[in-house]
């Protein structure tokens, strides 16, 4: 197959952020497929219009400059996502391809896919990364009745003009079919545990450490990610809070950017912890994050405690599985499910910042807790995550939507990590 693949904010593992489409990319190449993907370039952009090339382990990339940062405000990114969509029709347009597979977020990615499939006469395979416009208006970001019914009206219509659809969670696909798509034509495919790449590194782990004066050998708390509304780090400085008055020697890392990184910071300076138990830290390129896990004693996800964030297939869950360490979860949904289930962390759902800092206190300092969790992590990663499995599930769909029997997909990619 030819694959013209849409994703506004695809990074190589040189790039902060998440590799996903990169990693399923280049293994449809590796599987004999032609992928084009079209993309922006974010960070630097020129204030010149010009699409240019670059070849990414097989995949060709299409780069257009769109300035963007977890920085702008709703806005700012909505202009952001239109000057892309714009641009990126007419790229997909001229692109030769056999079928469209389109990523969101944004949702605004359905302004050149839908146009272009129409235009070329070839399907689309829509995917789902967060649904939207649900969780901007549960955040109370997209406020303006006007556009909330636009975006409900772009959705549908993405929905609509898909032969099937891609979802990364169970609840993204519950929330998918609530909106009238067939369930038989939605496939779940969460982002994926790179095993090779995340596994544990005694060397890595000791560099790590020996680069940062205020580690030592102390037990590390890291969240790597977004400093987001959504995210709530703040809820994490609480909890550094109440072990800094237990006397506990858990030190808690934040490695990120985002709209809230400052007030986190400012939090963390009133409440004394920053410096002492909390650091923060920039971004680091996906490359480098293997090493980040290596070092750490037990890794998160933190979302804000809101029914439409519980669906989030983040990035940092399967990484953290697959660097076999244990995984802190501070929200309900399929993820706490796991965790429960599997023994392979802490889902703390619902409890206090003391009661949080005491069962990290007890299981940070557990070395037979932390080896059993930790394995059980590694285990989870490979049996039902890893990167490979979950890749040949996607391009299974995209070749079954292409001999037009789009019902087969649910059946390629059921979903069902729970039972």
């Amino acid at each position: 197959m030819k694959i013209i693949y849409l994703h506004q904010y695809f990074n190589t593992p040189n790039m902060s952020g998440g590799t996903r489409s990169y990693e399923m990319a280049r293994r449809m190449v590796a599987a004999g497929h032609e992928v084009h993907m079209v993309t922006s370039v974010r960070e630097h952009a020129s204030n010149s219009k010009q699409w240019f090339q670059t070849e990414e382990s097989g995949v060709h990339v299409h780069w257009y400059p769109v300035p963007y940062s977890n920085n702008m405000g709703f806005y700012q990114r909505v202009k952001a996502f239109l000057s892309f969509a714009f641009a990126a029709r007419k790229k997909a347009v001229q692109l030769q391809g056999d079928i469209i597979f389109a990523t969101s977020t944004p949702l605004t990615i359905a302004l050149p896919a839908v146009p272009a499939s129409r235009r070329k006469k070839i399907p689309l395979v829509f995917e789902v990364r967060d649904l939207w416009p649900e969780m901007p208006i549960a955040m109370g970001v997209l406020n303006n009745p006007v556009l909330r019914f636009a975006a409900r009206k772009l959705e549908r219509w993405a929905y609509d003009n898909s032969e099937a659809v891609v979802a990364l969670s169970p609840g993204m696909k519950a929330g998918v079919v609530r909106q009238g798509v067939a369930q038989e034509r939605v496939a779940v495919i969460p982002n994926g545990s790179d095993n090779n790449e995340f596994e544990y590194s005694a060397e890595a782990e000791a560099r790590f450490r020996s680069e940062r004066d205020w580690l030592g050998d102390s037990p590390l708390f890291v969240y790597a990610g977004t400093f987001g509304r959504v995210n709530g780090v703040g809820y994490i400085v609480n909890v550094a809070r109440e072990l800094l008055e237990l006397g506990s020697d858990i030190k808690f890392l934040l490695v990120g950017n985002g709209v809230e990184k400052s007030s986190i910071i400012d939090l963390a300076q009133r409440l004394g912890v920053y410096e002492v138990n909390v650091f923060v830290e920039d971004v680091l390129p996906k490359s480098e994050v293997p090493a980040l896990l290596s070092a750490a004693t037990i890794a998160s996800n933190l979302v804000v405690d809101l029914p439409e964030a519980r669906a989030n297939s983040a990035n940092k869950f399967f990484d953290t599985l697959a660097a076999g360490k244990p995984i802190f979860l501070n929200h309900g949904g399929w993820m706490h499910d796991l965790v429960a289930a599997n023994e392979c962390g802490l889902a703390m759902w619902k409890k206090s910042a003391t009661d949080v800092a005491r069962e990290l206190e007890d299981k940070m300092h557990d070395a037979s807790w932390l080896e059993q969790n930790g394995r059980s992590a590694r285990e989870l990663a490979e049996e039902l995550f890893d990167r490979d499995k979950l890749a040949s599930q996607l391009i299974q769909v995209l070749e079954a939507v292409k001999k037009d029997k789009p019902e087969w997909v649910s059946d390629i990619a059921p979903g069902l990590y729970n039972t």
